[in-house]
């Protein structure tokens, strides 16, 4: 059986497939429309179905949309509706007669349009470069769900995590109505316990916060998160005023009034001061203050050992540390794809255990390589038309030694991965022992200062490297650098001593894990610089053409394109070379 889950109501959509409690690929759709975060700013344009993904889901599977059995939309519209219910849709929530109190989007008749109208849109709407393989499916055989979103976020956090038995909280802006989620895990089952309702919802107030700084306000969040760390939270009892916890796992947010209670807003592109540093570090304070109190809530009210997360706000790795260390939990479990793309991971898996009635588990996701892969007979073929220097490596002993020698290298392998962190797949890879190749790669990327580079470690080593740190691959928790090894790496290390950790084991991903035993042999630390391949405003490389025309225009030293190596004095070479003895000159690089 088939089932594929599809994110498309906000942002980041996405599409994943899964068979028989096994996911057999999962992409976001900004990959291949190269629009970061897969819309255009809002009124999301809840129509644009992720086509690309969905598309890329089948291939990897080999099969065509006529042999789905179920689509799994992240999203339960008729909990909008008035007096409206749906014999399909898969909830745990009876829906609610009237639409929530306070809903104040100009755009909802609308987006609810867009979306009651998505099996419309999957059927008739696919563009036509796609059309063979998203050919219409008979109505009788695909068996279309809405699920609730708060329920595909839980079930995203807890169905494919390492628990059979959990508490599962999610975190994030808004669904239909809730904005916070509480709910207990037990094999294949979601019990919901609580939820909170818009509009109080913490992931809007760090939102409209990001956007008080100066910075996107539904995209950016991340930049705050890293500003905090400059700062001091001289506006903590401010931002205390925002949030009031009701000690049985509510909370409301009060008129937020930024100007009035952290001065005027910075416009885009102004200097930084140490007021926007303080301004950072007092809510994310606060955002961590208040998640550990929930969490301490739903500990007492669960009496579980362990803890799953979701949401778009599980994905502020200092707030998931901290919980870590000094939350009521045992162990946290968070997927790489947290945020609104996860949805289709959890609508998928939620819908196949329940269509199949199977209480095993039969799936624990221990990488994130779900994306499209390419053989090293299609990159040979493209570098080969491209006409450029390259040679195949029988290890990566040379590329070690390149990033010794303090070259920084895009590194292309496997499957690309499924959610916004590099892990390996799509990135760019440095050496930490030089003090200065923070800002080499910020420039590179055309990033801003403020911003940190997070470190890749062998997992067996990690804790003489970070404190507490054991396993952590999906790069969502942050760390306390070992006092000791401060030194020895200090452009992996954050201005408040942390670092944002990936580990890796040979079972996860072969290639990286024998990269970085090959820079331990040459240097004594089992330590790199993993940052995401891209520059600015262009999402991750899909393909290894982008890996090929991101080289070209940016100062990157060298390129691994699967088992070949480019080297750029070396590409330029090759090409003068060409352009010499050959009637035929040798083609742009883009």
């Amino acid at each position: 059986m088939y089932t594929l889950g599809i994110n498309a109501a906000f942002h980041d959509s996405s599409a994943c497939l899964v068979q028989d409690g096994r996911v057999v690929a999962a992409a976001e759709e900004e990959r291949f429309t190269r629009i970061k975060h897969a819309k255009r700013p809002m009124p999301f344009s809840a129509y644009e179905l992720p086509y690309h993904a969905i598309d890329c889901c089948l291939a990897l599977a080999g099969i065509g949309i006529d042999d789905v059995d179920h689509v799994a939309y992240a999203f339960a519209p008729h909990q909008l509706l008035r007096g409206h219910r749906d014999p399909v849709v898969t909830l745990p929530l009876e829906p609610s007669a009237d639409p929530p109190a306070g809903w104040e989007s100009p755009w909802q008749p609308l987006f609810l349009s867009y979306v009651l109208n998505a099996p419309r849109h999957l059927r008739d709407g696919v563009p036509h470069h796609l059309q063979e393989r998203l050919r219409q499916a008979e109505p009788a055989r695909l068996r279309w769900h809405f699920v609730d979103h708060h329920l595909a976020h839980e079930a995203s956090a807890f169905l494919p995590s390492p628990f059979l038995e959990a508490a599962v909280m999610t975190l994030d802006g808004r669904g239909e109505r809730a904005t916070t989620s509480y709910a207990i895990g037990r094999g294949n089952r979601l019990q919901r316990i609580g939820q909170v309702d818009f509009p109080h919802s913490l992931g809007l107030l760090y939102e409209r916060v990001t956007e008080h700084l100066g910075f996107l306000h539904a995209s950016d969040e991340y930049k705050v998160m890293a500003l905090a760390s400059y700062g001091e939270p001289r506006y903590l009892a401010a931002a205390r005023e925002l949030v009031a916890l009701d000690g049985d796992g509510g909370y409301r947010i009060a008129p937020l009034r930024l100007t009035e209670r952290f001065g005027p807003p910075r416009r885009r592109g102004e200097p930084l001061v140490q007021r926007h540093f303080d301004v950072a570090r007092s809510v994310q304070e606060l955002l961590e203050e208040t998640v550990l109190a929930l969490a301490e809530w739903l500990h007492r009210r669960t009496g579980l050992r362990n803890l799953c997360l979701a949401g778009g706000v599980a994905l502020n790795c200092v707030m998931n540390g901290r919980l870590l260390r000094e939350g009521p939990f045992e162990q946290m479990w968070v997927q790489p794809a947290a945020g609104d793309a996860g949805t289709a991971l959890g609508a998928a898996l939620w819908v196949d255990a329940h269509e199949r009635r199977d209480p095993a588990r039969h799936y624990a996701m221990e990488h994130a390589y779900l994306g499209p892969a390419y053989a090293p007979g299609e990159i040979e073929a493209l570098l080969a038309g491209a006409r450029v220097g390259y040679r195949r490596l029988r290890s990566f002993e040379p590329v070690a030694e390149l990033l010794a020698q303090d070259r920084i290298v895009g590194w292309f392998q496997r499957g690309m991965e499924f959610g916004p962190r590099a892990l390996g797949a799509r990135s760019i890879l440095a050496s930490p022992l030089a003090r200065g190749m923070q800002a080499r790669l910020n420039e590179l990327k055309d990033r801003e200062d403020f911003r940190p580079v997070a470190p890749v470690v062998l997992e067996e080593e990690a804790g003489e490297w970070f404190v507490g740190c054991r396993s952590s691959p999906f790069m969502l928790f942050t760390y306390p650098v070992a006092p000791a090894r401060r030194a020895r790496i200090p452009s992996a290390v954050h201005v408040d001593g942390s670092a944002r950790v990936q580990t890796i084991s040979r079972r996860q991903h072969p290639e990286y894990y024998d990269l970085l035993q090959a820079f331990r042999a040459r240097t004594g630390v089992p330590v790199l610089i993993n940052t995401s391949f891209n520059t600015r405003g262009e999402p991750i490389v899909c393909t290894p053409r982008e890996a090929l025309q991101c080289f070209a225009s940016s100062p990157l030293d060298a390129l691994v394109l699967g088992p070949f190596l480019l080297e750029k004095r070396k590409v330029f070479y090759e090409r003068a070379r060409i352009g010499r003895h050959s009637h035929v000159q040798a083609p742009a690089l883009a």
